[in-house]
Order: C-alpha cells, then sequence, then structure tokens
C-alpha cells in the first residue's frame, strides 16, 4: 500500500508563506507566467528531497521546505533554466538542512546554500541573462515570459551601477519594475511584509532594523570617504536585493540568533559585510554571503551573549552576598 503524502502543519512557516505571496504575483505580472512555473519546479524537487529522508521518520513534509522553495525561486532571475533551479533546490535542501538532521537543526539557511551553489557553478544564469520587466499593464500576466535585456542598461540595479557609475530613478527602485531576481524588485511589497512580520511575531525586528542600519552606517561612511564603487546607501537599500534578504532571509528562526542581543550583532554583521562585498569584492551584490557568514557565527553569538550574561549574574549575586 503506498503511504500518503502529508504536510506538517507549521503556524510560523505558515505565515511566511502568507508574506511571500505578494512577491510572488508581482514576479508574475512583471516577468510573466515563467515565474510560476519556476515555483513549480523547485517545490517539486525539494518536496521530493525531503520525503526522501524523512518517509521512514515522521512521514511528513514540513511546510518549511515549501518556505524554502519559494524564497529560493524568488532570489533567482526569471530566465534560469529549470535544470538549474533543480540543481539548486536539490542541493540547498540535502546540504543546507537534511545532512544536518532536517528541520530545526541546520545552521545555514537552505534556500541560500542552493543559490550560492548554482551562482557560483552556473554564474552566466545567473549574472549575465536578464529579463525585462513588464511596464504596461496587464503586464505579464499575459505572457509567458519577458525578452531578455541585451544592454548593460537593462540588467539590474547593482550591475547597472558597477559597469557605468549610473543609477535608476528611486521610484523605478521602489516600485520594481526593473530588472532583477524575481523577489527583489518591488521594495513596497517586501516593506508591507516586513510589517506583516513583525505584527504577527513570525520575524525578528532586531535582525530586521539592525541589517539595514548597519548597512547604512558603513555604506555612508564610505560614500562620504569618496569611494566611488559605493552608491548613495539610499540607493544602495533600495536595490541589490538587500530588503529581501532582511526580511525574509537573514531572519530565518533556526539559522539565525536566539538571543536579543545576539540578534542585534548578528544582523549589524549581515550590513557591514554586504558593503564590503558589493563596493571590494567581485559581486554585485553580496548580502547573500553575508547572511551564510552571519549564518556561521550565529551560534558563537549566542554563546558568547550568554556567557557574559552567566558572568553579570555572578557578579551581581557576589555583591548582594
Amino acid at each position: 500500500m503506498k503511504q500518503k503524502i502529508q504536510f506538517m502543519k507549521q503556524g510560523m512557516m505558515r505565515k511566511v508563506l502568507y508574506a511571500l505571496i505578494p512577491p510572488v504575483i508581482a514576479g508574475i505580472y512583471f516577468f510573466g507566467w515563467r515565474v510560476l512555473a519556476l515555483l513549480l519546479v523547485t517545490t517539486f524537487f525539494s518536496c521530493a528531497t525531503e520525503w526522501i529522508f524523512i518517509r521512514k521518520s515522521t512521514g511528513k513534509i514540513t511546510e518549511a521546505v515549501l518556505v524554502t522553495s519559494v524564497l529560493f525561486t524568488l532570489t533567482l532571475p526569471p530566465a534560469t533554466p529549470y535544470w538549474v533551479a533543480a540543481i539548486g533546490i536539490v542541493f540547498g535542501v540535502l546540504f543546507g538542512k537534511m545532512v544536518f538532521g532536517g528541520f530545526g537543526r541546520n545552521p545555514f539557511n537552505p534556500a541560500l546554500v542552493g543559490r550560492a551553489f548554482i551562482y557560483v557553478n552556473f554564474p552566466r544564469y545567473l549574472t549575465v541573462e536578464w529579463t525585462k520587466a513588464f511596464s504596461d499593464f496587464p503586464g505579464g500576466l499575459t505572457h509567458y515570459t519577458g525578452s531578455i535585456a541585451d544592454t548593460v542598461s537593462q540588467a539590474t540595479p547593482m550591475l547597472l551601477f558597477r559597469s557605468t557609475g549610473e543609477t535608476l530613478p528611486l521610484f523605478q527602485l521602489i516600485l520594481g519594475n526593473i530588472g532583477g531576481s524575481i523577489g527583489e524588485t518591488s521594495a513596497v511589497l517586501i516593506i508591507l511584509a516586513g510589517i506583516y512580520l513583525i505584527y504577527t511575531k513570525t520575524a525578528s525586528k532586531e535582525i530586521m532594523f539592525s541589517v539595514i542600519i548597519g548597512f547604512l552606517l558603513l555604506d555612508s561612511a564610505l560614500y562620504i570617504a569618496g569611494f566611488s564603487q559605493i552608491p548613495h546607501p539610499i540607493y544602495g537599500l533600495f536595490s541589490g536585493g538587500l530588503l529581501f534578504a532582511s526580511v525574509f532571509m537573514a531572519t530565518d528562526p533556526i539559522s539565525s540568533p536566539k538571543t536579543t542581543e545576539a540578534k542585534i550583532v548578528y544582523g549589524l554583521l549581515i550590513g557591514f559585510v554586504t558593503v564590503i562585498i558589493r563596493g571590494f569584492a567581485l559581486f554585485a551584490g553580496g548580502v547573500m554571503f553575508a547572511i551564510l557568514i552571519g549564518n556561521t557565527f550565529a551560534p558563537i553569538m549566542d554563546e558568547a551573549v550568554k556567557s557574559l550574561q552567566a558572568v553579570r549574574k555572578s557578579a551581581h549575586a557576589g555583591k548582594e552576598a
């Protein structure tokens, strides 16, 4: 008798899925129905990968893997080949989560592990081939996909700045009809999603705000100091996927710190490293690698905070005695 595939109900993950619905719809509107097809492919392969590992234990696929699928898809350019997306999500779920014991034990964000893997191994599809965003109603709702951009001026905002020093109008960045990864385009929808996640206590506001503050502090300092490769702080904030990563990626409750003080340090670190990678490394975005670096130090940060708290309690007890 065949075992029925079931999903484990996870209230927090479901709220994240609700918050991701508007960016997905916006992605379809700006880039066409290929976005939905890409999402279905990654969801199938992510669920299949997790199912292989849990079929003889809990027998239930976590809703967290659905979140991973959506997040991973939204970090991809719309024209990413299906086979590349499939390889990426399988690698992310397998080596970013399942090899560590599954849900609740992964030290890294699985979606970013998969994205980093294909970014390094298949750079052409993630750094060269960008799809033009539809700008007129009904946008991509009546198209399978848009045309591939053939000039630098139609690439992502960060690639445009690095290549020519030019910047796009701020309103265009906020609205979202720009080239780039599927989910990083509309700043308005990302901000609204962040407000929803904070209001429902689903994501850490300390991490969200500290990532942004850390980025603005270092970016502003270097911009004022005259580093030509550093864009205006506001331009940098609304481009390169920083807002999307701050709201959805950095706040992953499993791979981020648990103590409040560590969350703040963790967010500041991600913001600082993002600026450094963007300005002085080969990568135009940088926030993806910044979060993975932050994931590496998250457990250490928690332990450091707990140790300091224990020392303070001991000192306080000694004074009272």
